[in-house]
């Protein structure tokens, strides 16, 4: 699917042009950084002139230069039709938005889009063929979360966002009505949106709606990064939070990402070991599995089942959820300390515990730290234990063969990018389950 050409012009005067939109609208850059190519883990990135100190502003973004359903040129239409756009999503102003200014000969944005990544090169797993996709990161839980997006995107531009370009004709040409050009927005506002964090902390209140951030969005991801962008009334600034050695990259965080949730949402995963927020999936169903091998006969499997249903009455686990194991601590501390404590207490005990339920009974404390594991009651090791071999179970790879590629510099390099990037996936999240086996002998 072809839009209007906005990557004909060679890659410097796409910055060029870029830094001049950017004195246009008051985008104020330092100094001290610039836009590159060279320099940067991928793509364009931003790059230090000159050293920089916590502290220092690197840009500052005025809220009129922001893309949003409310800075866009049918902003009015938008928000008189915003109760026919609301979807599961939550996003399909900010995509029609785009949709409409990609195409606009005259859009304001057409510097900025002249710096975005070819809209038919982007590496996010949704774009690879499934056979791929299932081979490289079979066990991960990316294949399952990319079925989700791509029947969701489907579902939302033929139910809404068509029908709604359809009836404005005038406004959206016949190149930009397309699932596929539709699919590859879904990507960069997946990958390169921000969502302004609520102004108090009123979980009630639905979260505010994406927005693209000029400049921001140029901005690497690391774990360990050295800037962080900060909101105010009239201006969002990028600020830097340790300091920045001359030619070195600037970067930001997308938040604290999982190598699976970056590969995800962004198509690239860090390097093991420099994501100290990666994360391992075990599935709460395959506890339940683990716990059901152990069982002799039928009276102790229906026993189990009832402790099952009990734990999903208590909203502690469910079908679809996962325990989340991270590199120091357990994410999801009290639903597997309590899962593992109802699936493995004397029959007697369960009676007792199931009675006082609902009481506000206070529960053993039973820390989950990772460090903290080896002290667990023996049954709760071993469930663990039994767990974790059902996970691994899942991979098509075992470890030692990811080690293999990993130890072998020749032979990693000559792995294609997506097998290198599924690879870091794959290989991160063995590592934590292979030490909770370690912590559970």
């Amino acid at each position: 699917m072809e839009v209007p050409a906005k990557r004909a012009r060679p890659e410097g005067d796409a910055v060029a042009g870029f830094l001049r939109w950017c004195t246009r609208v008051g985008l104020e850059l330092s100094p001290k950084v610039t836009v590159s190519r060279q320099g940067t883990v991928a793509g364009y990135g931003m790059v230090a002139r000159e050293s920089v100190q916590p502290g220092e502003l690197l840009f500052a973004v005025p809220r009129s230069a922001l893309l949003s359903p409310h800075t866009c040129s049918i902003s009015g239409l938008l928000e008189r039709e915003r109760g026919a756009l609301q979807s599961l999503s939550g996003w399909v102003p900010l995509l029609l938005a785009l949709l409409h200014e990609l195409q606009a000969p005259a859009s304001p944005w057409s510097p900025y889009f002249a710096l975005w990544p070819e809209l038919g090169r982007l590496e996010h797993p949704m774009f690879w063929p499934e056979e791929e996709r299932l081979r490289l990161l079979k066990g991960t839980g990316v294949p399952e979360a990319v079925e989700k997006d791509l029947v969701n995107i489907r579902s939302e531009y033929y139910s809404i966002v068509l029908p709604f370009m359809e009836a404005h004709s005038d406004l959206f040409s016949p190149t930009v009505r397309s699932l596929e050009l539709y699919r590859q927005l879904v990507a960069i506002v997946m990958a390169y949106s921000f969502q302004e964090p609520p102004e108090d902390d009123d979980d009630e209140k639905e979260p505010n709606s994406p927005l693209m951030v000029p400049a921001a969005d140029i901005l690497n991801h690391i774990a360990n990064h050295n800037a962080n962008l900060e909101y105010s009334a009239d201006y969002l600034r990028m600020v830097a939070t340790q300091p920045i050695l001359e030619g070195h990259e600037i970067f930001n965080t997308y938040g604290q990402m999982a190598n699976w949730q970056l590969i995800h949402m962004y198509g690239f995963a860090e390097p093991y070991p420099n994501n100290t927020d990666d994360t391992a999936d075990i599935q709460m169903v395959t506890v339940r599995d683990a716990a059901l091998q152990g069982t002799k006969d039928e009276t102790e499997k229906l026993l189990l089942c009832e402790r099952w249903d009990f734990l999903c009455e208590q909203e502690m686990v469910g079908e679809e959820g996962a325990f989340v194991i991270g590199c120091e601590e357990v994410l999801t501390e009290e639903e597997l300390a309590t899962t593992l404590k109802v699936l493995c207490m004397p029959a007697e005990e369960f009676r007792g515990y199931k009675e006082r339920a609902g009481w506000g009974e206070e529960t053993e404390d039973h820390s989950l730290a990772v460090t903290n594991i080896p002290k667990l009651r023996e049954s709760w090791k071993r469930l663990l234990r039994d767990s974790v071999l059902l996970t691994l179970e899942t991979y098509a790879t075992d470890l030692k063969t990811e080690q293999d590629l990993l130890s072998n510099k020749e032979a990693y390099a000559k792995l294609s990018w997506r097998e290198q990037q599924a690879l870091q996936v794959r290989y991160g999240q063995k590592m934590i389950l292979h030490r909770l086996l370690e912590l559970t002998s």
